[in-house]
């Protein structure tokens, strides 16, 4: 398969926004941390304790999503450097392997969601009861 110059261009807004929204993510759930931390000095409770640990995971969960973006875009440079240079198959494997860091950090972001999904039900746990 032939890739042009453009095509890996393509993928510069989808993971540009794509990281503006794990910085989104991550700033909120530090806000969150920030305050469970202090709540939990204040009166420590097992639940504050809970939702603490899964925040920390999440905002670990983040941080790789933001490197594999990262990657994915560097090397989204790097294959148009070298389709621009005319070395046609270390461009087209450099992009594949974009794609790949980019699969990487979707793939994290379910996993991420799926923890938030976790920790909303802790919190509406006591309602049901």
């Amino acid at each position: 398969m032939e890739v042009s110059l453009t095509t890996p261009a393509l993928l510069f807004p989808a993971i540009s926004l794509l990281l503006l929204a794990y910085t989104n993510r991550f700033l909120t759930i530090a806000g969150l941390i920030r305050k469970l931390h202090e709540t939990y000095q204040s009166k420590p409770s097992s639940k504050v304790k809970e939702q603490i640990r899964n925040l920390k995971k999440r905002v670990n969960l983040i941080r790789n999503m933001q490197v594999f973006g990262i990657f994915s875009l560097l090397l989204c440079v790097c294959s148009m450097f070298l389709i621009y240079q005319e070395w046609q198959i270390i461009g087209s494997v450099t992009f594949g392997v974009s794609l790949v860091m980019l699969m990487l950090s979707l793939t994290l972001s379910m996993i991420e969601i799926q923890i938030s999904v976790k920790a909303l039900n802790i919190q509406l746990s006591d309602m049901e009861q």
